[in-house]
Order: structure tokens, then sequence, then C-alpha cells
């Protein structure tokens, strides 16, 4: 095992760090960045853990579940990653935001580009998806992990209705209930960042009015000092001329 081949990256999402669980529990996982509502927005992490001690992982495909197809799949850039996206064509479109949506991300495939996930490592790899379906409790995400010894390891079982877990399991999310925007976590930033940018363009309006005012009065001042100025010279001149006039 080479060290220097390792990948280190700053992210928690997509770190490389030392395995604590045990190899019993250790299996290619799926866990979102917050929640996961229905008809909304997340960003998930699927979880990549190193089962071999002799061999290193150097490939994982994750296959989106066709029966709730995404219209929106974007995964984050992992250093060390090379990243491939397959699209498929839908047996019905579906309608985003007023647009027909023909074809959907069916399969991201990670593989390792000067890079691995060494024995007693794990490796996470973040993907943005949405919108989630309404019409479902949980999506079941078939991914097959490939080692540089050319093991194949498939987890593709789904769950039991007996809620037992398979030898194999496939990366199952959970759905929670559907909020209220349909957008989750995101969508409340959103609106407490518009609450933020419309008290401060309240603020600012505030402060120039109350600068404007400030002005108008400083202008108002200054104009009838002028005129008090000049009234009074005028005063003083008239005094001086009558004088004049009586000596005379």
């Amino acid at each position: 095992m080479k060290l220097s081949r390792i990948a280190l990256t700053g992210g928690v999402a997509a770190s490389t760090v030392l395995l604590i669980a045990g190899p019993a529990a250790a299996h290619v996982s799926v866990q979102p960045v917050g929640e996961a509502a229905k008809g909304g927005y997340a960003t998930l992490n699927f979880k990549v853990p190193n089962e071999r001690d002799q061999a290193s992982t150097v490939k994982l495909e994750v296959n989106f579940p066709t029966d709730h197809p995404l219209s929106s799949v974007t995964p984050q850039a992992v250093p060390g990653w090379k990243i491939t996206i397959d699209k498929s064509k839908l047996d019905k479109p579906l309608e985003v935001h007023g647009k027909k949506i023909t074809e959907a991300v069916s399969k991201v495939t990670w593989t390792a580009d000067d890079s691995e996930i060494a024995p007693g490592y794990f490796q996470q790899f973040p993907v943005s998806v949405g919108a989630l379906p309404e019409d479902a409790d949980q999506l079941v995400f078939k991914a097959i992990q490939t080692y540089d010894n050319k093991e194949v390891v498939r987890w593709i079982e789904e769950p039991t209705a007996g809620g037992e877990e398979p030898d194999s399991p496939a990366p199952v999310l959970k759905l929670t209930a559907a909020s209220d925007d349909h957008h989750g976590g995101a969508a409340d930033d959103a609106k407490e960042a518009d609450d933020h940018k419309a008290a401060d363009t309240e603020a600012s309006a505030k402060e120039s009015s109350t600068a404007a005012s400030s002005s108008s009065s400083d202008t108002t001042a200054r104009t009838l000092g002028i005129i008090g100025i000049v009234i009074g010279v005028a005063g003083v001149a008239f005094g001086v001329l009558a004088g004049r006039r009586r000596s005379a």
C-alpha cells in the first residue's frame, strides 16, 4: 500500500478517513446531507468502505432507479477520481418547471485516477439530486464496487419484507415527509437569505431617507443663514447712509 496514493481532501463530504465500524457492517450505503424530503432536492453521500486487506477499491458504479427517475443528478468532483454519467430515454417524459424531460441519469461511475480507497479507509461520493418522488418512501441505488485485484462486489440486493438485511444489500435512501415548499433545507436557507436581503434593503432605504432629510435640513439652514447675513449687511448699509444724510 502506498499512502501517497490515498485521496485526501479537506471537505467532510468527500474525505477519506479511517474506518471505525467492523468489516461485518461495512458495505456501500447512501445518506442524505440533512433530509431527503419527498418532492424536494437533496445532496446524497455514497459511502464506500474498503473491505479487503490486500486490495484497494478503484471503481464505483451507482445505478439510479428507473421506476422513479430523477430529472436532476449532479455529482460533486472528488479529487483523484474520474466521473462518467450515463443517461437513458424515459418511457414516460417528466414534467419539470413546465418543461418535458425525455431522458434521465441511469448510472454514475467513479473511476480512480491517481487515487484509490486503501484497506482500512472509506470514501464518500457526493451527488446532488432531485426532484425526489412524492409517491415513494424510499429509493434503491444498486451499486457495484471493483477492487484493483479485479474482484467485483455487487451491492444489489433489495431489502426483504421482513426487514432483514441481505448479504449484499443495495444502498437505500429513506425519504421523509414532503415539506411545504418541496425544497427542504435549501429552500429554508434561500428564504432566510431573501429575508436578510429584504431587511438590508429596508435598512438602506431608511438610511438613505434619513441622509436625504438631514441633507435637506442642512441646505435649508445654510440658505436661511445666508439670507440673514444679506439682510444684516443691508441693514447696516442703510443705517450708514441714513446717518450721512442727517449729518448733511
